[in-house]
């Protein structure tokens, strides 16, 4: 079976594998963007007592492999089924699904509030000082001037997070969901034909390549306001 032959008769199952990457990477960025501004302006802000569980979270998170911290979520939830239970919470804990989101969420979270914590970091001093001087409160200073001007310095490298976090997804096959790779790997299973790797892979760049775009869209709009300073130029 030649490989046009392999994706005519398997590309329900590619789509259906290629939807449930997507699902799963952009609930775990959307997730991971709704928490992160608020504990970078905490690892920002907040005294070096308080940061510390928030710090030991990003350490963690950043020192260990996602693949492990899907068998610690997946597998090791069930050894506390009864707590769980007894907590309402073995309903969520026992779907693959939800512990995969749950897990790309977290991971998202962390590295995703330092990036930004760099950003807020990376804001002049002078401008927050001008929007307390026209009379801005602490959050009319946050939504004006300090968050926008954090996202335009972090926002290539949280794009750069989204990309790393929808090919760690592929791992997500381990625990039985079957994103794209899971498929692929069903596929394989049946056919032993290699050519359907090359066919994820394909799927993969496109994603990959239709994500970058939207992004430097999304970029450009950010920085419309951004005037554009040039060296030697001539009227």
């Amino acid at each position: 079976m030649n490989p046009f032959e392999i994706f005519a008769e398997y590309w329900p199952r590619l789509l259906d594998g290629t939807l449930m990457t997507i699902k799963l990477t952009g609930l775990g960025a959307l997730i991971a963007a709704l928490v992160s501004p608020w504990l970078a302006l905490w690892r920002v802000h907040g005294s070096t007592l308080s940061q510390l569980p928030l710090r030991l979270y990003i350490s963690f998170i950043r020192g260990t492999p996602i693949l492990a911290q899907l068998f610690l979520v997946f597998y090791g939830s069930g050894q506390f089924r009864p707590l769980l239970t007894e907590w309402g919470l073995w309903n969520f804990f026992r779907d693959p699904f939800n512990c995969a989101l749950l897990v790309f969420a977290v991971n998202s979270t962390a590295y995703q509030t330092e990036i930004l914590r760099g950003g807020i970091q990376g804001v002049a001093s002078g401008e927050i000082e001008a929007a307390k001087a026209v009379g801005m409160g602490r959050l009319l200073t946050l939504r004006r001037v300090v968050f926008p001007h954090a996202y335009r310095i972090a926002w290539p490298a949280i794009g750069n997070e989204v990309i790393l976090l929808m090919k760690a997804s592929a791992l997500a096959s381990v625990v039985t969901v079957f994103d794209l790779m899971g498929r692929t790997r069903q596929i394989f299973s049946r056919t032993f034909d290699f050519s359907v790797y090359l066919w994820a892979a394909v799927i993969y760049l496109c994603i990959t390549a239709a994500f970058v775009l939207l992004w430097r869209l999304a970029e450009r709009r950010l920085s419309r306001h951004v005037p554009i300073h040039t060296t030697g130029a001539k009227p």
